[in-house]
């Protein structure tokens, strides 16, 4: 079975939630794992629950802030060599009607989701390009696919990590380098849950009513697993997917297409 054996793979937003599952699966296909996150003690628990047969490390990193994101991608590099694979997955979301998102809010949207993945490829890449080959996808979300109402700020920033993906990899195509995105729908993980709580406490409806106000516009009448996203991830990564760049794949139950 084709593997990721001798290859770096870096995952921002480590510590949990997707991010974790993607971890697990690149380091059960044997690569050398680094967690990325601001949640030190999360990234510690996450990198000593994985067995990763290859090594892991856990480094702490602002995604939003340049500096930052230097010295952690240094660091990681001074253990296992630089990144051949990049997963950015680190993001939040928030939600309020337009007339309600105020800069702070605009400006936390775009740094975390957007900024952030710019910036840790633009990190990345001098090493991909040296060593002539390099994986990078991008979590983005089916909000980066379609619009949806009280999240302007989290959908402007998702639009805008797809076109990053898309430009990226017509900029990388001829250097062995791919890059795409997975678009998930509303996922099993606390974020969700998070957003649960939400409509709880702003309507007063049930727990699972607010589940299926979550779930009512899937087919498959769901919550994705995180373990499907990172299945989506890890497929990107391993040989024979060459030739796939440039995409935004959603992993939805087939509520975008």
């Amino acid at each position: 079975m084709a593997n990721l054996s001798g290859q770096h793979a870096i995952v921002t937003g480590g510590g949990r939630g997707i991010g974790a599952a993607v971890a697990e699966v690149l380091a059960q296909a044997e690569a050398r794992v680094t967690l990325m996150g601001r949640n030190r003690d999360a990234l510690l628990t996450q990198a000593a629950e994985l067995h990763s047969p290859a090594g892991v490390q856990a480094v702490e990193v602002d995604v939003a802030e340049p500096e930052s994101v230097e010295r952690a991608f240094a660091r990681a590099a001074q253990e296992f060599g630089p990144a051949a694979i990049l997963v950015n997955n680190a993001g939040q979301a928030a939600s309020a009607p337009i007339g309600k998102t105020d800069m702070a809010l605009w400006q936390r949207m775009l740094g975390v989701n957007l900024t952030g993945t710019f910036l840790c490829a633009r990190a990345a890449l001098p090493g991909m390009l040296a060593n002539g080959y390099g994986r990078i996808v991008n979590v983005a979300s089916i909000a980066g696919l379609a619009g949806a109402p009280y999240i302007s700020a989290y959908c402007a920033a998702k639009h805008g990590v797809i076109g990053l993906t898309r430009s990226l990899a017509l900029e990388l195509a001829r250097k062995n380098i791919t890059v795409n995105a997975v678009c998930p729908g509303y996922t099993e993980t606390e974020m969700v849950r998070t957003a649960v709580a939400n409509i709880v406490a702003k309507t007063g409806r049930s727990a699972d009513e607010a589940k299926g106000e979550l779930t009512r516009r899937n087919p498959q009448g769901r919550l994705v697993q995180p373990r499907e996203v990172a299945n989506a991830v890890l497929w990107l990564c391993l040989p024979g997917s060459e030739a796939i760049t440039g995409q935004a794949i959603s992993v939805s139950g087939g509520e975008v297409t």
